[in-house]
């Protein structure tokens, strides 16, 4: 899930137009290292922080179906998780990295979710809605300046945006479904010795089956009513 996540924020800056214009989305942590190693302007994208909102939790499962609409297992309720991303940029002037952040900041907060259109992987499969959110409270997570203080780094201008997005449970498979119906095999307890009779027995089917043959139950069976009997639900 995280790594869909950074796709799909990478697709969403990309449609702002960043890399037609030459600027980088990258997801490295903004330290000296990304500064001394950088080609062109750059926005980071860095991870610094997950937490669960547990006051989402469920319990249950939901069962997933296949094109024939048969039940090919279960999922147990997605858990959401808070992910905390530290957005910085990087040019060779202020002025410059002050603008394309403005232009970050546009696109991330023209949408409270990301769009169906970036998501991929189990985001697109949930079908749930990715929360975006550019951090003012207190979550938990370690805040901005200690995030700055444990990469050794210069405090510079950042978004601190936080992305809410659910986490699929691992499918749990079932067994085939059942088509056919049970075998009864009849035994004559009359005789002494209740010996099984011979015979391959015969077939209970369900409503719609096929034919099994002459030894199964056909499925329906039209049969004659008795005098002063109706169908059940029928006019008499």
């Amino acid at each position: 899930m995280i790594h869909e996540v950074d796709e799909a924020l990478r697709l969403l800056l990309a449609e702002a137009g960043l890399p037609e214009r030459g600027v980088e989305v990258v997801f490295d942590a903004p330290t000296r290292d990304l500064a001394a190693r950088r080609t062109a302007p750059t926005v980071s994208v860095f991870l610094y922080g997950i937490r669960e909102e547990t006051a989402r939790r469920q319990a249950g499962a939901v069962a997933e179906y296949d094109a024939d609409g048969l039940v090919v297992g279960h999922r147990a309720a997605p858990r959401w998780f808070e992910l905390a991303y530290l957005v910085t940029v990087w040019t060779n002037r202020p002025q410059d990295e002050h603008r394309l952040l403005a232009e970050v900041l546009q696109c991330l907060t023209a949408v409270d979710a990301l769009p169906a259109r970036v998501l991929t992987g189990t985001l697109a499969g949930l079908g749930l809605t990715v929360g975006l959110d550019i951090a003012g409270r207190d979550t938990g997570l370690p805040s901005v300046s200690d995030v700055w203080s444990a990469l050794g780094g210069e405090l510079r201008p950042s978004i601190d945006l936080r992305v809410l997005a659910p986490l699929a449970a691992a499918l749990s498979a079932v067994g085939p479904p059942v088509t056919e119906g049970l075998v009864v095999r009849v035994e004559d307890t009359t005789r002494e010795s209740a010996e099984a009779t011979d015979g391959p027995g015969r077939r209970l089917r369900y409503h719609g089956g096929a034919d099994p043959g002459p030894g199964g139950f056909a499925a329906p069976r039209d049969r004659a009513l008795p005098p002063g009997r109706r169908p059940r639900g029928g006019a008499r």
